[in-house]
């Protein structure tokens, strides 16, 4: 088993997207804390966990974002149940803290890119989003609260599109709340389709 935690859920698609894409692991579940942040549970033999964990703390430098990742080689039978959360709502935020990979989605081929703009705020996510939807051909999928007012709204649609859209969108954060993340991931894999509401 490992584990990586880190602040946001779009510093948590980004490291997952580059552990999945480094070595042959498996996520189990991305479970919201809060911090706020993400605690992202993945399975695969030793050799492969330990090079994911290499590719998430290096991901994490590279975004200046801090990620506490931790391989456990051989998991006690007994502590499963500590570790495999089951599913929760938090009444607050009305969302699920539990994150399940979606059926069917692991043998999806991303043909498109996703981008993630996550603020402190809605006021800063609402004014981002229209921003960039009007900016280009760009189409919401969806928002993810991690409470503490921190909100992810999430797009797709081709690179270069994506890319002016989250561009865009960053920029007018600024004079309303505080941009937290904004992340283009091209191509995502297919744990980061598994775990986002891809139509």
């Amino acid at each position: 088993m490992a584990f990586v935690e880190t602040g946001g859920w779009s510093p948590a698609m980004v490291v997952l997207d580059a552990m999945e894409k480094t070595a042959g692991v498996c996520v189990l579940q991305a479970e919201l804390n809060d911090q706020p942040g993400v605690c992202l549970k993945l399975t695969g033999n030793l050799a492969d966990l330990e090079a994911a964990v290499q590719a998430a703390e290096q991901v994490g430098r590279t975004m200046g974002v801090p990620v506490l990742a931790h391989v456990i080689a051989a998991a006690a039978e007994g502590s499963r149940a500590a570790f495999e959360a089951a599913s929760e709502i938090n009444p607050l935020i009305e969302q699920a803290v539990v994150e399940f990979p979606r059926e069917g989605a692991m043998n999806e081929q991303a043909s498109f890119a996703v981008g993630l703009i996550e603020t402190q705020g809605f006021t800063a996510v609402f004014e981002a989003i229209d921003t960039a939807v009007k900016t280009a051909n760009v189409e919401v999928l969806a928002r993810e609260k991690l409470g503490g007012g921190y909100i992810t709204v999430v797009i797709k649609g081709d690179v270069a599109a994506v890319r002016a859209a989250v561009e865009a969108g960053s920029a007018k954060v600024a004079s309303l709340g505080r941009l937290v993340a904004a992340h283009v991931i091209p191509s995502p894999s297919q744990a980061v389709l598994s775990l986002l509401p891809i139509k």
